[in-house]
């Protein structure tokens, strides 16, 4: 019996890789794009209050008709029973604008439809700082001052974290390691908790810096003095936030290195007679890359959704008060753009995640 030529059996093996990899990615792409599809009606189900939110657009038209009409000389001649009827009129034409007349449920599906197709619609009640009631428009406006704020927060926690955990990992049980361990408990109030004294201290009591925003008012007019001014507001986030998380976060890694550094490999390693640097590079720090990875780009899909309450304590114009505001006043088209974006950002994030694992972790095989 003649066997197969190695050329023919390598590309045989090409072909089954290919077709697994095709495989897992169309049923990866169908069970996020499921688990988008659900997440999104289910938020704007909520954020109707299960129609609820229709009876109260129902009653403010009611409301803003009886107005306009009382309010409007011309319908003053008309007698009670005349005004009721144009107001019964007015109130059924601007129902069937705003699609009222149809059942909720109906149109629940037609909003699930044009959020998917990210067709975010205009805005019920707010607008952008341009004026329009664009839902893209409200967010874009409002996106950069949030990545901004939390982008350098992340980037910079985020990387001193992971260089001190490091070194506390080589010096375990000493006087900074049990000082970091003893602070870890410290990140258990939120960001915003320490935003208030810090306003109280450094803003109210020695007045050495802002209380809030993301700008003098009026705001300079020379691009250096912006930015120095930018700068100068974002102190006070900057060191709450580094407050909450920072400490946590470096027991944390520096916790999952020294669990890594008792493997026996290492140990193996060290009995080579192999520097510690190449020992943390090789066998540590490789080992840990998919958690790393998946740390860093979870968190950098949070920090496109900002924080509400940290965002309102700070006064800072970003994607976090403007969901507060929507929430305080129904418009539901601008939570639901909102939820939109960050689930779509998480679903692709997560999508490529997979695809990085296989690369930077080798135990990791299609």
């Amino acid at each position: 019996m003649t066997t197969p030529p190695q050329d023919t059996v390598g590309r045989k093996a090409r072909i089954d890789t290919l077709k697994r990899i095709g495989k897992y990615t169309v049923i990866r792409f169908f069970m996020l794009f499921f688990a988008v599809t659900v997440g999104i009606y289910l938020t704007i189900l909520i954020a109707n209050m299960g129609g609820y939110v229709d009876e109260i657009r129902r009653a403010e038209i009611r409301e803003n008709i009886a107005i306009s009409i009382s309010m409007n000389p011309e319908y003053k001649k008309l007698s009670t029973e005349e005004r009721k009827q144009l107001q019964k009129k007015l109130v059924v034409l601007e129902e069937e604008r705003l699609g009222l007349n149809k059942p909720f449920i109906i149109r629940s599906f037609t909003y699930l439809k044009d959020a998917l197709m990210l067709r975010l619609g205009r805005a019920m009640n707010m607008t952008s700082d341009s004026g329009s009631r664009q839902v893209k428009l409200i967010l874009l406006e409002r996106l950069p001052a949030t990545l901004l704020l939390f982008g350098t927060s992340f980037l910079i926690n985020f990387f001193i974290s992971l260089f001190l955990a490091l070194i506390l990992s080589r010096r375990y049980g000493s006087f900074w390691d049990r000082f970091v361990v003893g602070l870890a408990p410290t990140s258990a109030a939120p960001g915003w908790f320490y935003g208030i004294f810090l306003i109280v201290i450094f803003a109210a009591w020695l007045q050495i810096l802002p209380y809030g925003g993301m700008v003098d008012a009026p705001p300079p007019e020379e691009p250096l003095q912006y930015a120095l001014s930018v700068a100068k507001h974002m102190i006070l986030p900057l060191i709450a936030l580094a407050i909450s998380t920072i400490f946590l976060s470096i027991y944390s890694w520096r916790t999952f290195f020294l669990i890594y550094s008792s493997e026996n490999y290492v140990e193996m390693a060290k009995a080579k007679g192999l520097p510690d640097r190449a020992i943390e590079r090789r066998y540590i720090l490789r080992p840990t890359l998919p958690t790393i990875v998946t740390n860093f780009a979870l968190a950098i899909i949070a920090i496109w959704f900002g924080a509400i309450i940290f965002e309102t304590v700070f006064n800072w114009p970003g994607i976090g008060r403007v969901y507060f505001q929507a929430i305080g006043l129904f418009d539901i088209p601008v939570i639901v753009g909102a939820t939109v974006i960050y689930a779509y950002l998480l679903a692709i994030t997560v999508f490529l995640l997979d695809i990085v694992y296989a690369i930077v972790d080798p135990r990791v095989k299609i």
